[in-house]
């Protein structure tokens, strides 16, 4: 499965932004979906998942309560709606698809899109 990436950009702090992954097939059933980001100097991190009905969503602590993922099954996308932005979630951000039920590490996802970055400015 191709994956591709949209909606990075420059934001306030406080403010919000949407991403959004287009799967270039179906995922409903076949693959979990997540997002993950790589702010300079760091190791890529988990931020959300889905599992492959997309029934239960889970999120990293730091991201909790402000983000918030979705999964549209029939336009195979994925969605991150994040609000509240801090400067520390400045980062380029991928989305992912994973054959595990589902998972937060990033060796267990196979497929990944290109990130788009994600700017928050103080």
């Amino acid at each position: 499965v191709q994956l591709q990436a949209f909606g990075g950009g420059l934001v306030q702090v406080g403010g919000s932004l949407g991403l959004s992954c287009a799967a270039s097939e179906r995922t409903d059933n076949r693959y979990s979906m997540g997002w993950f980001r790589q702010a300079p100097g760091k190791e890529r991190e988990f931020v959300a998942a889905t599992n492959k009905d997309g029934g239960t969503t889970y999120y990293a602590d730091s991201v909790k309560g402000r983000f918030t993922m979705s999964r549209d099954n029939a336009k195979n996308t994925v969605s991150l709606q994040m609000n509240n932005l801090k400067p520390e979630d400045t980062a380029v951000y991928y989305c992912a698809a994973s054959n595990f039920v589902w998972s937060r590490s990033v060796l267990e996802y196979s497929y990944w899109g290109r990130g788009t970055l994600v700017t928050v400015s103080s």
